[in-house]
């Protein structure tokens, strides 16, 4: 089966390590330790049968934004099985000169993610991005977590009446840690769902039914790499029971449309 992993990060090499240790860190997941490397990305995602990969940013601080794009940028060159998003950040002078930027460079859509950045997906000085891009490229967005409020379904319910032609793919079924909520929310919307970060939280059954209450069109198979290793996430998704055609649409036909591969 071709697969798309819609839900990846990397980081330069020097300070790898550190940047996916942080992230466990945050989350406090006593999970695998995996450097955050691009090589290991490769090697684990080869393993695990994944054919190509989207590569996700996030800027900390607005000062650091072009530098984190330009990476990105060097990575997606350097390598034709990753498919890169840019970042930007709520603080930054000119938001939409970035958002333009990214597109410009061939960078096939934005990463936010609030909770780590501290700022609400509907904060208000994000609407020039928003405006910039809709009808453009998606923006993924981390979706939930119960100790904030930044990514909680509700904030993305507004910001989807605000923005009705913005194309959001929303991470983790909508709402990490609150994946009831999420569907309750977002049901009707017009966005799009990822697996990552989910499929080890939930019950036998309760993924199909999500899946098929959302339609296999709006859901999108990842990983979260470095978070969780490739291989067994791959393996999680595989043992849902599921339709070959489901399989197929999940596991790269959605990334290929809304990122127009």
């Amino acid at each position: 089966m071709k697969l798309i992993d819609i839900h990846t990060h990397i980081y330069p090499t020097a300070i790898a390590p550190k940047a996916a240790a942080s992230i466990r860190d945050f989350y406090q997941l006593d999970t695998r330790e995996m450097d955050g490397t691009a090589q290991t990305l490769l090697e684990l995602g080869t393993r695990a049968g994944v054919d190509r990969f989207v590569v996700l940013p996030v800027a900390m601080r607005p000062d650091r934004t072009r530098h984190i794009n330009d990476f990105i940028l060097e990575q997606v060159a350097a390598q034709p099985r990753f498919i890169g998003f840019g970042t930007v950040h709520a603080g930054m002078e000119n938001i939409a000169a970035e958002a333009e930027y990214v597109m410009a460079q061939g960078l096939r859509g934005i990463k936010m993610h609030p909770d780590f950045q501290t700022f609400g997906i509907d904060d208000p000085r994000l609407f020039p991005m928003y405006e910039a891009v809709s009808g453009r490229i998606p923006v993924m967005l981390h979706m939930g977590d119960k100790r904030y409020d930044y990514s909680h379904p509700a904030r993305l319910k507004h910001l989807l009446e605000l923005f009705p032609r913005l194309q959001v793919i929303a991470a983790h079924f909508g709402g990490y840690s609150m994946y009831e909520t999420a569907f309750e929310l977002l049901k009707d919307t017009n966005c799009v769902f990822d697996v990552s970060s989910s499929l080890m939280f939930m019950d036998d059954g309760v993924a199909e039914r999500y899946i098929r209450a959302f339609g296999a069109e709006r859901m999108a198979f990842g990983t979260d790499y470095p978070l969780w290793d490739p291989v067994v996430e791959t393996n999680r998704f595989l043992q849902l029971k599921l339709t070959d055609a489901e399989f197929d649409q999940i596991g790269h036909k959605t990334a290929e449309r809304i990122l127009h591969l």
